[in-house]
């Protein structure tokens, strides 16, 4: 028991190594690593101090096993209690764009200069500085870019954390003649809604790289059956209709409670938060999502 006491402490000192370093990276790979990493911590600690001072003769894994059970419970309380602070606060769950007229487009940081390079060397052409306002003095900054035939465009999103530190999410998208809509993204924020029939999404939280999102777009581009048509409208008026959109069909399907209702029972409903749960487990602990 003692070697697995020395175990222990270095899965520990492990956990918090990775969370000074990505203190300043904010990495949802990193992120994911060190949350397994507490999880087994937490089992492998709480089983082996019962077991040293014999306070149960049960076998260290049952005790393990029942420690590794009680994370899971007390931490689905913790998002259940998150998700309905979430439904009945003011903060808008598809908040609307407005310009960003505050110079401060970009974070002056390394890793934030070589993708904006990246995207002047491959012939994206910035359109337009935005920001959504999320209330309590907390805004999103986002970029918007499209590629030389104006069939691709880029939306970059500067997601900024409690600790300071801000994440980038990145999204290629795509129109059809038809309608169809061709969505490439590494989101990593949980979701849980619905998307309109004629959007084709494809979220990939493990793909930080602009580059590779891009090859994935584009062969979903080379394999989609109908013709790519260029983009004629303006930026911001397209993602505020693509959010009353995204509104509209979730209250439909049932994932928002309707607007006249909202003041009294929150903004999402039990099966919507069931879903978004749902998500913040996935991704918080596979880097996945749910299945749209």
């Amino acid at each position: 028991m003692e070697e697995l006491g020395y175990i222990i402490v270095f899965v520990a000192a492990v956990s918090v190594l990775i969370t000074f370093v990505n203190g300043n990276r904010a990495s949802p790979v990193l992120a994911i690593v060190n949350r397994w990493l507490r999880w087994i911590v937490f089992s492998m600690a709480i089983a082996y101090l019962i077991h040293r001072f014999e306070w149960s003769t049960r076998p260290y894994w049952v005790l393990a096993l029942t420690a590794f059970l009680l994370w899971f419970l007390a931490e689905t309380l913790y998002n259940w209690a998150a998700i309905k602070a979430l439904s009945i606060s003011d903060i808008p769950l598809f908040p609307r764009f407005s310009p960003n007229t505050s110079q401060q487009e970009w974070p002056m940081q390394q890793r934030f200069t070589v993708v904006r390079d990246w995207l002047q060397e491959n012939g994206f052409k910035k359109m337009q500085a935005i920001q959504a306002d999320l209330g309590m003095d907390l805004k999103i900054r986002s970029c918007v870019y499209e590629d030389s035939e104006r069939k691709i465009r880029f939306q970059v999103m500067f997601i900024p954390h409690r600790t300071g530190t801000i994440s980038p999410c990145y999204c290629f998208t795509s129109q059809t003649e038809n309608g169809t809509r061709l969505i490439t993204d590494n989101h990593f924020m949980p979701f849980g809604g619905f998307y309109p029939e004629n959007w084709k999404v494809v979220r990939t939280p493990w793909t930080r790289s602009p580059a590779k999102l891009l090859r994935r777009h584009e062969r979903r581009q080379e394999i989609c059956k109908e013709n790519i048509v260029p983009f004629s409208a303006d930026p911001i008026d397209e993602l505020n209709r693509q959010q009353a959109v995204l509104e509209r069909v979730n209250t439909e399907l049932g994932f928002l409670i309707p607007h006249h209702l909202r003041e009294e029972h929150g903004k999402i409903t039990r099966e919507g938060r069931y879903r978004v749960w749902k998500e913040v487990w996935l991704l918080n602990y596979l880097g996945a999502t749910n299945r749209y």
